[in-house]
């Protein structure tokens, strides 16, 4: 029975997670769950799973919970950074799923390392704000870090079996988002909940308008990177609308390898929690005879220049990357309250870049303060931008 600590257990991925658990609960319990502000949908999780251990957001929404608990089972409930932090170290947990939105999940995610449990990484913010310190930690803590984003599981699966040496280029595919063949002039018309409605994948507001915007795949260049230990020139984006080849491994021999399945995060969760081995989902293959083919095509960088943000940031390093990451939440989260219009998103990443200082190799303390600072700087621009 492998214990489970889920940090962001209402969102797309800790959802998803928990039906892993459901449906193999004589393998897996759960012993602690995080949240921000979605309390009702936690107090459902806690009913069905009940942990020891939850921790929420602010006192706010511990106190509600604690009401809507009230006469049931009722874990001890912490909030805000202290309280993830206790979560990510509980003692009772063997394996952490990092699945926190944004750049929120990194010091939780050092917080486990610290522990010495299992990563079960599917937070790419950690290892694109600071993925030197998180892998040079587990290393020292000998930590696994399993990878949980489709793309990534996909690679690690690709590479079983064969020596690192022999690896010459990582295809990480992308389904293009919703704006695929869109043209640019049309950009301006976009609406949030145009944005938000993927072709292919059920994911939360955030990762749906990083999709659309291709700064997910971005995110995973970089993430791709720190995981495998390569150089970002020996990862080539693909464009694969159909999501069912979730990333391919090219061998110096011309070889390639590639991981298929139906677009489902339960395949990369489960492998994730069980791995070296395989747990029965009961989920279906793809209907190969029904599908209309397999495409693939190159991404467009001048309409969607976020992958060369990241390539300029992954060479650069120091803290480019996590000033990256933050102007990108901001705008983001801009776009989504209709302050700012969807290409306005890669104009503010790309003024609060060039405005950077770059500091090389910083401590932990010098990518929360780049952090800091590139969010104060986006929000400034945000304010003063004519959209």
């Amino acid at each position: 029975m492998k214990s489970l600590t889920i940090l962001g257990s209402t969102g797309s991925i800790g959802t998803s997670a928990l039906k892993v658990v459901g449906r193999h609960p004589d393998r897996f319990t759960v012993k602690c769950m995080t949240c921000a502000t979605n309390i009702d949908l936690l107090a459902v999780q806690i009913k069905q799973f009940k942990p020891d251990m939850v921790a929420v957001l602010d006192e706010q929404c511990a106190d509600r919970l604690s009401k809507l608990l009230s006469g049931r089972f009722c874990p001890e409930i912490l909030w805000g950074e202290s309280g993830f932090i206790c979560a990510a170290q509980w003692a009772d947990s063997d394996m952490v799923l990092a699945a926190m939105v944004g750049a929120a999940g990194l010091v939780p995610a050092l917080a486990a390392i610290d522990a010495g449990k299992q990563i079960a990484l599917a937070n790419k913010e950690t290892l694109v704000m600071a993925g030197d310190i998180v892998m040079a930690r587990a290393r020292e803590k000998g930590v696994d870090i399993l990878p949980v984003d489709s793309e990534h599981c996909a690679i690690f699966q690709c590479l079983q079996g064969n020596r690192k040496r022999d690896l010459k280029k990582i295809f990480l595919t992308a389904s293009g988002g919703p704006f695929r063949t869109l043209a640019y002039d049309q950009f301006r018309q976009i609406t949030p909940a145009q944005a938000l409605d993927h072709p292919t994948w059920d994911m939360g507001a955030k990762i749906s308008i990083d999709s659309a915007t291709l700064m997910n795949k971005a995110l995973e260049v970089i993430e791709a990177v720190r995981l495998f230990d390569v150089n970002v020139d020996q990862i080539q984006v693909v464009i694969h609308p159909q999501s069912i080849v979730h990333s391919m491994v090219g061998f110096k021999d011309g070889g390639i390898m590639a991981q298929l399945g139906e677009p489902d995060m339960m395949h990369a969760i489960a492998y994730a929690f069980s791995y070296p081995a395989r747990v029965d989902l009961d989920l279906n293959f793809p209907d190969f005879a029904a599908l209309s083919g397999l495409t693939f095509d190159n991404p467009d960088t001048n309409r969607f220049p976020s992958l060369g943000f990241a390539c300029e940031a992954c060479r650069r390093g120091g803290t480019l990357p996590a000033v990256m990451n933050a102007a990108n939440e901001i705008a983001v989260d801009a776009f989504l309250k209709k302050r700012i219009g969807f290409p306005n998103i890669f104009t503010l990443i790309r003024e609060v870049m060039d405005a950077h200082t770059c500091i090389d190799n910083p401590e932990l303390s010098g990518i929360i303060e780049a952090d800091r600072w590139a969010r104060e700087k986006t929000q400034f621009l945000a304010r003063h931008l004519h959209v």
